[in-house]
């Protein structure tokens, strides 16, 4: 499916990269994997357990909408796009961005967090899931969203997606 952009967002935990490598598969795009833009002064202040400010995640922010501008037939980028404004920072670079929310409780966030940190899997500890929902603008009601249930197996998830999205 080339010219298709998509942004599989939410909080961290909520399935993001296993949804938007199967999504990028699926259609054929490439992955942007937004944690892999983070500047290292953000990757570092996440490590330590101190959240991230608007401040911190304009410049990214800025580098993942040029990156998928940059994407001429399409891509699928994994972001928390926590912020209304976030996505509309998205947005503004890529016409017909469309955003897959990943919905998702507290509590199955902060344990499939700790897992995961405990493996030394990701950057990001636990301690930080409850700020990110306490920043979460919910996309729910905004053009060209889909919200999903973050804890339904992967391969229902995709077919919700492919269901959505226009056919070429």
């Amino acid at each position: 499916m080339n010219g298709a952009w998509l942004v599989v967002m939410g909080v961290s935990g909520c399935g993001k990269s296993s949804l938007g490598a199967a999504l990028a598969v699926g259609f054929g795009l490439p992955l942007i994997e937004g944690d892999d833009y983070h500047p290292p002064a953000n990757v570092e202040k996440m490590s330590r357990g101190i959240a991230l400010t608007d401040a911190d995640r304009a410049g990214w922010l800025a580098t993942l909408g040029h990156t998928l501008a940059d994407s001429s037939l399409g891509a699928v980028l994994t972001c928390s796009a926590l912020k209304r404004s976030y996505r509309d920072q998205l947005r503004a670079g890529v016409p017909g961005l469309r955003f897959v929310f990943m919905e998702i409780e507290r509590a199955e966030a902060e344990r499939r967090v700790a897992a995961r940190a405990g493996a030394g899997e990701h950057m990001f500890p636990a301690s930080l899931v409850a700020n990110q929902f306490a920043t979460l603008e919910s996309p729910v009601g905004e053009p060209g969203v889909l919200a999903v249930d973050a804890t339904a197996p992967l391969g229902q998830l995709v077919a919700q997606v492919k269901a959505w999205l226009p056919a070429d």
